[in-house]
């Protein structure tokens, strides 16, 4: 009991500190453009991993090299990233953070075709539930997908398809390492953008710079957290407690943002979190 305490306590604070990470780096893109803002936070975040990893007498990158396995995570880490990133410059930060609880259900499925797990018919039904919530929170029109939402969707999937990547990484690889290589992908995913957009790059002022490095540090202490909760206490009971991400980011989005919920994407969110709860459940039996 006492090691899967600690283990919820330490993931609610890494869900909370990611919110704060997420709204600060929103809060940034509406000062500088969004490359800008990816470009700092990979290099400061990338930095810290560096020192975190060389404090423990590690290498900053695998001693190894980049193995297959670790090409085809970073390389999907890079749709995710970037495509989040965009969600959450152009995205409300309610239903960006809403859609991104749909990750396990992606993993779950994805772990059929990848690894041939099994998964019952109660627990299909609850992935298309989830689906059904994450379309209340996209709410197509007769004119579409909004592409901001969208890349919601795409960042999404790429973040399951890079946990679903970590499981076919190398275990030599140390967590620092792991940092290492996605803070340099969102850097990379930054120049991506900067790239195509071909606009001169503006350095940020004062304010947009130190908005960048409050989302490095609460990245790297939210990482930091997860991974204290994920080896304290038991998998199937710390897991859950990744949903109160939403209720953080939703309390931020009003507060610091202004938004107003309504009831689709409140009705969404819960379709989608109650779908993943039961599949969690189901997968613990």
């Amino acid at each position: 009991m006492s090691t899967n305490r600690k283990g919820a306590t330490f993931m609610v604070l890494a869900m909370a500190a990611f919110a704060c990470e997420d709204a600060l780096v929103k809060a940034a893109t509406q000062q500088v453009a969004p490359a800008t803002v990816m470009m700092g936070f990979g290099l400061l975040g990338m930095a810290i991993f560096a020192v975190m990893a060389w404090l423990r007498r590690e290498t900053a990158f695998p001693a190894g090299g980049l193995t297959r396995g670790l090409m085809i995570r970073s390389a999907i880490e890079l749709c995710g990233r970037l495509f989040y990133s965009l969600a959450l410059a152009f995205a409300d930060l309610g239903a960006t953070s809403a859609i991104l609880q749909a990750t396990p259900l992606v993993v779950v499925g994805g772990a059929v075709w990848v690894f041939g797990e099994r998964v019952g018919w109660r627990r299909w039904v609850a992935i298309g539930i989830g689906f059904v919530g994450v379309l209340l929170v996209l709410r197509p029109s007769g004119e579409g997908l909004d592409m901001a939402a969208l890349f919601a969707v795409l960042g999404m999937l790429g973040f399951a398809g890079r946990d679903l990547a970590t499981r076919a990484a190398p275990l030599t690889v140390t967590n620092a390492q792991l940092g290492v290589l996605g803070m340099s992908v969102l850097a990379l995913a930054g120049l991506v953008v900067q790239l195509a957009t071909w606009s001169p790059l503006a350095l940020p002022g004062p304010d947009a710079a130190l908005r960048i490095l409050g989302a490095a540090v609460f990245g790297v202490a939210a990482y930091s957290a997860l991974t204290v909760a994920m080896r304290a206490g038991e998998v199937s009971v710390v897991t859950p407690f990744r949903y109160t991400r939403l209720v953080f980011a939703l309390v931020l989005a009003v507060l610091v943002f202004g938004e107003r919920p309504d009831l689709p994407m409140l009705l969404g969110s819960a379709l989608i979190v109650g779908s993943g709860l039961f599949t969690l459940a189901r997968s613990r039996r």
